[in-house]
């Protein structure tokens, strides 16, 4: 009974050490033979620019791949690589109330939608070029100007967590 317990386990560790994905804690897949990432700058091409756009969420983006990926940082052709650009940023009214016999926004949402390609040296059938949005509702008591240092960097984390798991995640 011992003897073929034994011999199930030695067929386990056999088959598992031709595994070509190496996984980690995180939950995040790379190919073994992936060794360093790279993210170049994501220039703001929207029609309406929030001047700290790009840097933050190209900063941000690189942030979590170091912390979240055992690949070492290089700045151009990266094993793994993600590049892009912003696409869109806007507000708009979303919910309407009447004052005075006129209709007036009561609520408003700010949206930012990001272009991104993802190359994988080691796995093409992994790449992709997708867009990505996000957005966070405000008062329309408050001016975009008052919000924006706020509600732009939840609108980058909820954008960077849609693209890293889309790249790096297989759910």
């Amino acid at each position: 009974m011992h003897k073929g317990v034994a011999i199930v386990i030695m067929v386990l560790l056999v088959l598992s050490a031709g595994c070509r994905i190496r996984f980690t804690m995180t939950g995040v897949t790379v190919p073994p033979e992936a060794k360093t990432i790279s993210v170049a700058y994501f220039p703001n091409r929207a029609p309406i620019v929030y001047p700290a756009l790009s840097q933050d969420f190209t900063e941000t983006l690189k942030d979590k791949l170091i912390a979240q990926t055992p690949l070492q940082m290089v700045s151009d052709g990266g094993d793994l690589s993600f590049e892009g650009e912003i696409m869109g940023y806007e507000t708009k009214p979303i919910a309407v109330s009447q004052n005075n016999q006129q209709d007036q926004a009561s609520l408003n949402r700010l949206s930012v939608t990001v272009n991104v390609r993802f190359v994988s040296q080691y796995e093409p059938a992994k790449n992709f070029e997708a867009r990505f949005t996000a957005y966070e509702d405000y008062s329309s008591d408050q001016g975009l100007d008052a919000v924006e240092g706020e509600l732009v960097p939840l609108i980058v984390e909820k954008i960077i967590e849609d693209v890293f798991n889309r790249a790096l995640v297989n759910w």
